[in-house]
């Protein structure tokens, strides 16, 4: 098949042929086709393990399909068990200059990284180094420092329930509370907005309740893409009649028609499924003023109601019992003119009250959303003005209905859960002192953007990263990796090679570690279990059943107490080697500190797991006034305003063969983009209005005004179906476009949905 760059207009439907095509292609591209295809058998099954790719949770193991899996997770999971491998060899073949010039697409496709490597700042090269070595290295800079709060404790989704409670164990015992998250990229404002709402920072939903809602709202998530397996409950809720309204720039075709690959029938005959009922195209920073005008359009449908005698449509039984704020939710939905609704939004008023009729004809109701949500200015007030809309009609806490926040990677939820945070309660740091012994610190620290303005001050002088690829994932790109590049430290346990690994620190360290598919040996030879929390609060067991990459990885709990060990010593008061010879032992502790997980052991033996305890869900408000409140959003503005006529405004996304900052190929599908990922996506008015036609190449140019010019250059316009003043792009191709400064006040989230950006005809300087 040819490598040039094209663009191709794709019309078959998501999912279907097309995704079990790229599944088998993938697995034969990473040379595991049958190793693959037993790993993908017992991928999310009771004995096997847990996708290391997205969060949705898995169906009860009595209705599951033979196979649980998508295309995305078939890909994640060739990408971690792949016969390609970077060895000492490699290293000693690249330096790090070398490597630095390859593409992220590139430096995974090298392969696993198969021993423990330092970087040698004589050569330019990682080198291989023992692991005793390596933690001995670690220790000895860690002491050194004269203050524990100069080291930054990054965390990915990807690392299991164990791993991460005893990181945080580890951090909290050497006396620091910095816990950047990856969660503090895209979720944030879920955990942030949800309590004050409702007492919970999580969904209430499960599984289940998607058999029974009659509507269901999608909101800022493309989920063909990025959590395909939702993909089957909008599939079967659409058979069965249910509503599905989706509000979102971009016209997704997995949310316009959708084959079910585990549907003979469908598969047989070439038939799709058929969606969205409704899809609205929200301009990028309309998402809230499309939510007050069909909440407006709810409200003034209720007065009509009230003013002729006739029954109420809002649940005025379940407003007066259970929620506070509600006249004052009026008063603002009332004095919003409609004519600004309609200019914010990008939707005429009777879409709006379109969508107003739908959601008052239903009778149980699901609003899921994504980062399209999350990822503004005002990301903390978008979640809570969905949550608003539930209210209006008691679609919280019974079947069929409330709000599904879709998390990104596998654990990000479950991280959380288990002390993953940089407030941590007095509450918990009181249990972790009484279950530990010693007296964990306790002021506030650090979520990635205070994370990083301390390595920008130069007050953080080391960073350890639990998974992840922090610089790709990171805003500012070339600002945050020169401020990198100033740390003594830098630590990342990782299964394979990428940007935040050529962006390093004075001393460098990778440490390879096991993925989750791979099978994880105790001392005594037993095979040993993690668990994982799924976006649905359901914490199951995940078993290796693939032999590991090389003999030379350990397991990320292994490698925690041991850097733990290291830098402890003798004075430490837990017994970490003990706790990581038989995980269980991890679990009870975590039990010991969270009576959440009562019974931990035991309950994840039962097949399909266990869901942790969600107050919301049985309509109890931990909230101070012991109430659901709605909460008001003064104005429109869910991004930053801007007065000047030129400005688009730029959402950065993934592509279809993309799982977060991990590109598995250069091709996006479904948006008929192939070999190429610098591309601006771009409607027709939009193209002519300056003056541009499709593939001309332009630079992209961030508007701010704090004297950084935030460029990349030489994009080329894609024509594609996306509302007036809207542009988007993909990432991390685009990340330097994003100002750190652009963040939500509230939750720490950087704007990485609404950047807003000028055109200029290409320069010849180069990216």
């Amino acid at each position: 098949m040819s490598r040039k760059p094209r663009i191709k207009p794709y019309h078959e439907p998501g999912g279907g042929w097309g995704a079990t095509i790229a599944t088998g292609k993938v697995l034969m591209e990473q040379k595991v086709l049958f190793k693959g295809a037993l790993a993908l058998y017992h991928m999310n099954k009771p004995g096997g393990f847990k996708c290391s790719s997205c969060a949705w949770p898995d169906p009860s193991p009595e209705h599951a399909d033979p196979l649980v899996i998508c295309e995305n997770g078939a890909k994640a999971v060739a990408w971690e068990i792949t016969a390609k491998r970077a060895t000492p060899e490699f290293f000693a073949r690249h330096s790090v200059a070398d490597l630095s010039r390859q593409s992220d697409y590139w430096l995974e496709q090298q392969g696993r990284i198969t021993h423990p490597l330092f970087y040698d700042r004589d050569t330019d090269h990682y080198l291989p180094i023992e692991w005793d070595e390596a933690f001995a290295l670690i220790g000895k800079e860690l002491r050194a420092l004269s203050n524990p709060k100069q080291v930054e404790f990054y965390t990915s989704g990807r690392s299991s329930n164990e791993a991460a409670f005893l990181y945080q164990l580890f951090a909290r015992e050497y006396g620091a509370n910095n816990f950047p998250d990856c969660s503090n990229y895209c979720h944030e404002p879920t955990s942030q907005g949800l309590p004050p709402a409702i007492g919970v920072g999580k969904g209430t939903c499960t599984l289940e309740d998607f058999n029974h809602a009659d509507l269901i709202f999608v909101i800022g998530q493309n989920t063909g893409t990025n959590s395909p397996r939702m993909m089957t409950e909008l599939h079967n809720a659409a058979r069965r009649g249910a509503q599905i309204v989706v509000l979102n720039p971009l016209r997704e075709r997995a949310l316009e028609r959708f084959q079910q690959p585990q549907s003979v029938l469908e598969m047989a005959t070439l038939r799709s499924t058929p969606i969205a009922t409704h899809y609205y195209q929200v301009k990028i920073g309309g998402d809230t003023a499309a939510l007050k005008g069909i909440m407006k359009a709810a409200i003034d449908a209720d007065d009509r109601a009230v003013r002729e005698d006739q029954p109420r449509v809002l649940d005025i039984e379940f407003i007066q019992g259970h929620t506070a704020g509600f006249e004052a939710l009026c008063a603002d939905l009332r004095a919003t003119p409609w004519a600004a609704i309609e200019k914010q939004s990008g939707l005429s008023r009777a879409q709006l009250e379109e969508a107003a009729q739908v959601y008052l004809k239903a009778n149980n109701v699901m609003a899921c959303f994504g980062m399209g949500i999350t990822q503004h200015f005002r990301g903390t007030q978008n979640v809570q003005q969905i949550l608003n809309l539930l209210l209006l009609r008691g679609n919280i806490g019974r079947p069929g209905a409330g709000i599904v926040p879709v998390r990104g990677h596998s654990n990000v939820q479950g991280d959380r859960t288990v002390g993953i945070s940089e407030r941590p309660s007095n509450e918990f740091l009181d249990q972790l002192q009484k279950v530990f012994g010693f007296n964990p610190p306790r002021d506030h620290g650090h979520d990635v953007v205070h994370a990083l303005d301390a390595i920008m001050r130069g007050e953080a002088k080391a960073f350890i990263s639990l998974g992840g690829n922090f610089i790709a994932a990171s805003p500012d790109t070339p600002l945050t990796s020169d401020a990198f590049r100033k740390l003594i430290l830098t630590v990342s346990i990782a299964t394979k090679l990428n940007r935040t690994h050529l962006v390093h620190g004075r001393n460098s360290l990778i440490l390879p570690c096991l993925a989750r598919s791979e099978v994880d040996r105790a001392p005594n030879g037993t095979v040993q279990e993690v668990t994982i929390e799924d976006s649905m609060s359901v914490v199951q067991a995940s078993r290796g059943v693939v032999a590991p990459a090389s003999p030379h990885l350990r397991s990320e709990p292994w490698i925690v107490a041991s850097m733990a060990r290291a830098t402890l010593g003798d004075k430490s008061v837990v017994p970490w080697e003990w706790l990581v010879e038989d995980y269980a032992r991890i679990r009870d502790k975590i039990e010991a500190v969270f009576p959440i997980f009562q019974a931990f052991n035991a309950r994840i033996k039962v097949p399909g797991g266990f869901r942790l305890a969600n107050t919301a869900s049985e309509r109890i408000w931990m909230t101070p006034n012991g109430k659901a409140n709605f909460m008001l959003f003064p104005g429109l503005d869910e991004d930053k305003h801007q007065d000047n006529p030129d400005v688009l405004w730029l959402s950065t996304l993934r592509s279809h063969d993309q799982y977060n900052s991990t590109i598995y190929s250069n091709n996006d599908r479904y948006r008929g983009v192939y070999n190429q990922r610098d591309v601006l996506f771009l409607n027709d008015k939009e193209i002519k209005r300056r003056g541009l036609a499709p593939e001309d190449r332009v630079d992209i140019h961030t508007v701010s005004s704090d004297g950084t010019d935030r460029v990349v250059h030489g994009f080329k316009i894609v024509r594609y179906n996306i509302p007036d003043g809207s542009c988007a792009a993909y990432y991390p191709e685009t990340n330097p476009l994003l100002p750190l400064s652009l963040r939500d006040p509230l939750s720490g989230t950087p704007s990485a949905k609404g950047i807003p950006v000028v055109l200029k005809p290409q320069s010849t300087l180069k990216n």
